[in-house]
């Protein structure tokens, strides 16, 4: 996905936000300085994580290591960790096959708001809210007609995880995937490096998702999944693929455009994202890349 203006104008203000609080002035001047000039350079194909990825490179230069989200992650791990029972007593009390694969994807969609990339802060509140209507979300039915039918004929599934504390909705939804789909050998995706909340293999393993799947790293610290800079693992895999679900924004703007089988589930967390889909922060996004105008 191409960047767009309104993403230009968050990728600064969110790197003058970053370093608000560092008192040398001239540092920061010359590091937004750079930022401008790595975003004003970039090829017109460029997405904001990124271009994110890029600065990230001059920030340590400037100012050293990056925020550390290790409590927060470990937190919302924790936390998601003891809800997993109780999401998954509700998954299950649909009427049929559909309706509960529906709640498993309405779930993961939802716990897609823990994302200290797209939001300025992240509130247990409101998750807890969240997760709470998040049965009375509905997918788009048409468009998980067709995950179904597609998942009768594959057996290489590919997962392409996000955030912390998220990956435990999506291990719920992957274990009903496997249930409902025997056949299916499920990979999961997670970022090869520590970068914001996002999840690694660390998280995967603290979770239990590698006790259920096959989980890798892409071999990269870019907040989402940029084909270009995936390990030979992660894109053999993600090339291979029958079906690949794709969890977040920042996946969602790496990828858009590709080609790929690919079905996007997300929050909308930001201007840009309402925008383009015309719904209300906060809302969820359930669609395949083939529907999507560029």
């Amino acid at each position: 996905m191409k960047i767009s203006a309104m993403c230009i104008r968050c990728l600064m203000d969110r790197q003058e936000e970053k370093i608000r609080g560092i008192d040398d002035e001239n540092a920061k001047s010359a590091y937004l300085k750079e930022v401008a000039g790595v975003i004003a350079s970039s090829e017109d194909d460029a997405t904001a994580p990124y271009l994110v990825y890029e600065i990230n490179k001059a920030y340590r230069r400037y100012f050293g290591q990056l925020p550390d989200y290790s409590q927060e992650k470990k937190e919302f791990n924790m936390l998601m960790l003891k809800m997993e029972a109780e999401m998954e007593e509700d998954i299950r009390s649909g009427r049929d096959r559909e309706e509960i694969l529906g709640n498993a994807l309405n779930y993961a969609r939802t716990a897609n708001y823990i994302d200290y990339g797209a939001m300025n802060h992240v509130e247990k509140d409101t998750l807890l809210e969240l997760l709470r209507n998040a049965k009375k979300e509905k997918v788009d039915k048409s468009t998980l007609e067709r995950l179904q039918e597609e998942l009768r004929a594959a057996e290489e599934v590919v997962y392409l995880s996000d955030n912390c504390g998220e990956i435990v909705a999506d291990k719920l939804l992957i274990r009903i995937l496997q249930e409902q789909y025997p056949q299916i050998h499920v990979t999961v995706i997670v970022r090869g490096v520590p970068v914001l909340n996002d999840a690694v293999l660390g998280d995967a393993k603290d979770t239990g998702l590698t006790e259920i799947a096959k989980v890798i790293g892409n071999g990269n610290g870019v907040a989402g999944t940029q084909l270009s800079l995936l390990s030979e693992e992660a894109a053999d895999a993600v090339h291979k693929a029958d079906v690949i679900i794709s969890k977040g924004q920042g996946n969602f703007e790496t990828l858009h455009g590709c080609g790929l089988n690919i079905y996007y589930l997300f929050l909308c967390k930001c201007e840009w994202f309402t925008k383009r889909f015309g719904m209300e922060k906060l809302k969820g996004v359930f669609v395949k890349e083939k529907d999507l105008a560029s």
